[in-house]
Formats: C-alpha cells, structure tokens, sequence
C-alpha cells in the first residue's frame, strides 16, 4: 500500500539536478527579498551550492508562479474595516497625494497615487476594488 501512494506522489521538482529544497529556497529567497538571481547565485555559492544565475532565472520562470500561488492561500485574509491614509510626497520636484487603503490590522490592501488631492475620489476607487476581491 505505501508503495502504492509513493509512485503517485510525484514531486514538483522530479528529474531536477537539485534537490526540491534548494530549488524552493531559491525561489523563496528571490520572492520573499527581492533580490536578483545574481544575488542568490552568490547567496547559495556561500553555502557551498555552486550553480548559475541563469537556473535561478529558470527555476523562478517554472516554479513561481506555483509559490506564489500558494503563499497567498496561505496568507491572512484582509480585514472588514479599513480606513483611508494619506501621504504628501513630491515626484520630480510637483506635490503628489499617496492614499493607502489600511484594514484594521494595518495590512495595506491597496494603493493610489493622483497629482491632485480628491479625498472622494480615493474612497470611491478603494470601495469599488475592495468589493471586487
């Protein structure tokens, strides 16, 4: 029986060079930290993992999408409530308006940025998109 359920499960990373950890630490490192393939080609050279920017670049293309998919089943579902945040920045020298949509745990759910401040039109354009997820 357990053989049985072991030729079915078959990993996502089956008939790879590397182990499924290293390809799924690899893809976390370059998702979760921004950082370039250059940079986890050095990170994982540290460690002892000799391989090339241009697999991380491969494995990040194949295996991603399916990551990131499951780390965001995974993550806390927003908020009921949320409030509108306001920030004055400047962009190339002309006063722009940052208006965040912030749930009651402070998770950011949305961003909007306009050149001129309508304080409506921001909480119009965040209810539209918040009862659309």
């Amino acid at each position: 029986m357990r053989h049985t359920l072991l030729k079915h499960s078959i990993s996502l990373y089956h008939r790879h060079r590397f182990p499924g950890e290293i390809i799924s630490h690899c893809i976390w490192l370059y998702l979760r930290f921004a950082l370039s393939f250059r940079d986890v080609e050095e990170m994982l050279a540290m460690r002892g993992v000799v391989l090339t920017y241009e697999t991380v670049r491969e494995w990040c293309l194949k295996f991603g999408q399916t990551y990131a998919n499951s780390l965001r089943r995974r993550a806390p579902r927003p908020g009921d409530r949320w409030h509108l945040n306001e920030v004055f920045l400047k962009i190339k020298g002309r006063l722009h308006y940052l208006c965040r949509a912030v749930d009651q745990d402070g998770e950011v759910l949305d961003i909007l940025v306009q050149s001129h401040r309508d304080k409506k039109a921001a909480k119009k354009f965040f209810a539209s998109t918040q009862s659309g997820k």
